[in-house]
């Protein structure tokens, strides 16, 4: 099968538009999840099978959750000091809980275990810790015996991130990605008439609209859909980890690294750069460099993903 006809095979079985289907295959090749020769097979055995769509009501009630803790949460990028407006703050946090909403639909849908997280008022510290906060197992609620860490990611990550703090305290971390688009709040509020009947009708009575005008806007503005979610895989913190274990290209001044499966490092890309004998720079494929170089880092080829590892993840839990 070849890009073109998976796109088209994405587009019609899965309800996204070309251009994302174009970059999740795009990106599963840059992420080492596949090559162009077996997308077929990747996308029939991984990434079909690990997908969830979140609905209306769900991601309802995902928006109104992050919204509770908006006062709580810092408004800088993280590793930065950029401030981000309120606004995106809430659709930045609802993005997020949307990962962990795919990871509860995910356990329910193909395993039938039944989860819930923990959205409570608290410090961020505490959803940043543990996202999963019960499990049914034997007709009973109790506490996880694992404690589960959730990242969320758009549809162009290769990239898994994580933290040195946060992976040792997850006992397994979570990658998803998530194909809400920066309209996606939007969209939400077009479904339950913020625009039609709030804003624009607004816009019409203090004249800065015709009523022609306005159902013009509210034609163009973008229609909720079902939130596709690939659980793209996920790493355990007890296995032993090699320093340096990388993959990369050498281009005629620069290093890209295109894989990476372990812990990262102050000092790490310096020796790679003596290595490789490298006389430029050293960066990461798709993303150039991290907000931080101590944590751990994965490249979502190196991610455990199938029927078999989710298995033997749940009968810890």
């Amino acid at each position: 099968m070849t890009p073109d006809e998976l796109i088209l095979k994405i587009v019609t079985e899965i309800k996204v538009s070309k251009k994302e289907a174009a970059t999740i295959i795009e990106k599963a090749v840059a992420g080492g999840e596949t090559d162009v020769k077996n997308l077929e097979e990747w996308y029939t055995k991984r990434f079909k099978p690990n997908l969830v769509f979140i609905k209306k009501d769900d991601y309802a009630r995902m928006c109104i959750d992050a919204l509770k803790i908006l006062g709580k949460t810092a408004a800088t990028d993280y590793g930065g000091s950029r401030q981000r407006d309120l606004a995106q703050l809430w659709a930045d946090m609802t993005r997020g809980y949307l990962g962990e909403q795919a990871i509860v639909q995910f356990l329910k849908e193909k395993f039938n275990i039944d989860s819930e997280f923990d959205h409570s008022k608290g410090d961020l510290k505490d959803y940043i810790q543990m996202d999963i906060k019960k499990v049914l197992i034997s007709n009973k609620w109790r506490e996880p015996k694992l404690k589960i860490g959730i990242k969320t990611t758009k549809w162009n990550g290769i990239w898994f991130d994580i933290p040195g703090a946060q992976f040792h305290h997850s006992d397994i971390n979570v990658l998803v990605k998530i194909g809400a688009s920066r309209e996606h709040l939007f969209t939400f509020f077009k479904e339950i008439s913020v625009f039609k009947d709030k804003i624009l009708k607004i816009g019409v009575e203090v004249g800065s609209l015709t009523e022609k005008e306005a159902k013009d806007l509210y034609d163009e503005l973008p229609s909720f859909q079902p939130i596709t979610a690939y659980i793209t895989g996920f790493v355990t913190k007890d296995v032993p980890f090699r320093d340096l274990d990388y993959g990369g290209k050498t281009g005629r001044l620069n290093f890209t690294i295109t894989s990476w499966k372990g812990p990262i490092k102050p000092g790490d890309l310096d020796k790679i750069k003596l290595q490789n004998k490298i006389s430029g720079k050293v960066t990461f494929l798709g993303i150039g460099s991290f907000s931080h170089d101590a944590g751990y880092l994965f490249n979502t080829g190196t991610l455990h993903w199938k029927k078999e590892d989710w298995e033997k993840l749940i009968k810890m839990l």
